[in-house]
């Protein structure tokens, strides 16, 4: 792709690094075939191919977002997928980031929208307050079908996205997890330490999936902390184009676990995959901070999704080999994001697993941090068609590796939902899932677990 960026605007190091990827693109569209937003609405513009004139056009006569450039911006999920397709490396991700820090910045919104990213943004990366908002939206769920819903619409009303906010609560919490500063020895003679990610939706809607992953750990061998002070990844605010508080959070984990680190840590496990591909990018975000550059890339380097990191200990038998058949399919996060495939099917297998894989696997179930909130028509539609093929499985029970996916599948399903992690957990020897507990469960092949990490 040709590009005609000025030598002033070159000298920008961001603009320089948009200059480079769009001008690795072909205009191939492979990409198109594997966009779940094309697949659906059929509009060139809600392709990467489409967006990335949009966004070429925007930076190269820095001219301020309009409606229609945001409308087709907001609409991407940032599954990824086009990346997995490209046959020529263009790095989209790094390409919309910037495109979404510029609407941030330079476009104004609707007040009610501003509104309701201003609220996200503060409470889903804090815990304590997600937690009491958790417990405000059960008490407003029987509500929500009175809410009116109106049309369908290129930007969803804030009534619609209220009422997707509001279906998403669970009817229940669980009680907190540990705080941080806790350490869970080795059970085994210690083979490694690392330090687990707590999260922040994760710790208070599922705390029992950081559980199982440090069941399956410290069983091995492997002492795990939870980091004192520890924060949110900056994975959600950084998706809403708010670079400085995306950047202040990284830069805080990275004194958090550079602590760790001089302590000896063998790596940062991740259970929550969207998590793992932003503090994975840690490194490229701060390249040019001269503070914490070489610190981001060494926390980069050390940060591993649960599966990942599981591969590497070489597990032991396990404990209740049998017969159930898992339907596999991999997250964006994880597949596309991190390309990580292999790991989970090795593991799922080599715990008895017998595994198979659901059809659109590469397509996106509309999660995709708040995009299920923000643009609820379109993640509805991913949802029941991810719904749709898992259920052609026959499955019994969905597992999933990422909460986002977690929560947004089990509102489109009376299929129970269960973390990979879990699985390994009580296939190692771990406790039954909650969410198997009304499943029946044998070793002939009769149990079909449907997998979505």
């Amino acid at each position: 792709m040709k590009t005609e960026f000025s030598l002033a605007q070159l000298a920008d190091s961001d603009i320089a690094e948009a200059d480079k990827i769009l001008r690795a693109c072909v205009h191939c569209g492979f990409c198109t075939a594997t966009c779940p937003t094309y697949v659906l609405l059929g509009d060139e513009l809600d392709s990467p191919r489409g967006r990335i004139y949009l966004i070429k056009e925007m930076l190269e006569k820095d001219r301020r977002p309009t409606p229609e450039v945001v409308k087709h911006i907001d609409r991407c999920l940032s599954c990824l997928a086009c990346m997995t397709t490209c046959p020529s490396g263009v790095n989209y991700m790094h390409l919309v980031d910037q495109a979404r820090v510029r609407i941030e910045r330079d476009y104004s919104r609707p007040l009610t929208e501003r509104w309701l990213r201003a609220v996200l943004t503060f409470v889903l990366p804090r815990p304590q307050w997600f937690r009491a908002s958790m417990w405000l939206a059960r008490l407003g769920r029987p509500f929500a079908a009175l809410l009116p819903a109106g049309e369908a619409t290129a930007t969803p009303t804030l009534l619609r996205r209220i009422k997707a906010m509001l279906a998403l609560s669970p009817g229940r919490l669980p009680a907190p997890g540990p705080a941080g500063g806790t350490v869970f020895p080795a059970l085994v003679e210690r083979r490694g330490r690392v330090a687990l990610l707590q999260g922040c939706a994760q710790q208070v809607l599922a705390p029992r999936i950081n559980q199982a992953a440090v069941n399956v750990l410290t069983r091995h061998g492997v002492e795990v902390v939870l980091a004192a002070g520890e924060a949110c990844c900056g994975s959600l605010v950084h998706h809403m184009g708010r670079e400085h508080q995306a950047l202040a959070q990284a830069r805080h984990n990275i004194d958090v676990w550079t602590r760790e680190i001089e302590g000896g840590l063998d790596a940062i496990v991740i259970t929550a995959s969207g998590c793992g591909t932003t503090i994975k990018d840690y490194g490229y975000l701060l390249r040019g901070d001269p503070a914490y550059a070489a610190k981001a890339a060494r926390v980069s380097a050390l940060a591993k999704d649960v599966s990942e990191y599981l591969v590497s200990l070489d597990l032991a038998a396990p404990a209740r080999p049998g017969g159930l058949t898992v339907a596999y399919q991999a997250a964006c996060s994880l597949q596309h994001g991190q390309k990580i495939h292999k790991q989970p099917k090795d593991l799922l297998a080599n715990a008895g697993f017998k595994v198979r894989e659901v059809a659109e696997a590469h397509l996106c179930c509309g999660s995709a941090g708040t995009y299920n909130i923000m643009q609820p028509d379109i993640a509805r539609t991913l949802r029941d068609r991810k719904v749709a093929n898992i259920g052609r499985t026959g499955a019994d029970v969905i597992a999933t590796g990422n909460i986002g996916c977690m929560t947004h599948i089990a509102q489109g399903t009376g299929i129970p939902v269960v973390h990979t992690v879990e699985l390994l957990d009580w296939a190692h020897g771990g406790p039954l899932p909650d969410a198997l507990k009304g499943v029946r469960i044998d070793a002939n092949d009769s149990q079909r677990i449907a997998v979505a990490i």
